[in-house]
């Protein structure tokens, strides 16, 4: 079993069924102690801002704003440094305690002993 999850999220209004079905997972994880972390690249960048998540909603799910909040108490999110550029994203307007962070420091995360990785 793996010691820690890595969830990359690529997709957000988009695709908004997997963009929830990642953000139940990661908090699902979370409730069970695992230790979480949630990477946010290509369309998925726009959540780390304030109010992007509650623009999305799905039928039959928790509302993704709910699930982000659970990760954020308990588990970490980045935003994909490129993502953020190309979108014009700044450290100053994502939601704290999200920070930005580039290929470097997500291939060292995902390296780590025991860490399971999950794409969406």
């Amino acid at each position: 079993m793996a010691d820690s999850l890595v969830i990359e999220v690529t997709v957000g209004a988009d695709a908004p069924e997997r963009c929830n079905q990642a953000f139940t997972v990661a908090a699902a994880a979370c409730a069970g102690g695992v230790p979480v972390e949630v990477w946010l690249s290509g369309e998925a960048a726009w959540l780390g801002l304030p109010g992007r998540a509650g623009e999305l909603t799905l039928d039959h799910t928790t509302p993704l704003s709910e699930l982000l909040e659970i990760v954020l108490e308990v588990g970490r999110v980045r935003v994909c440094t490129q993502a953020a550029t190309r979108r014009g994203i700044s450290l100053d307007d994502l939601i704290e305690p999200i920070t930005i962070g580039g290929a470097a420091s997500y291939v060292e995360r995902i390296l780590r002993d025991g860490t399971q990785v999950v794409v969406y």
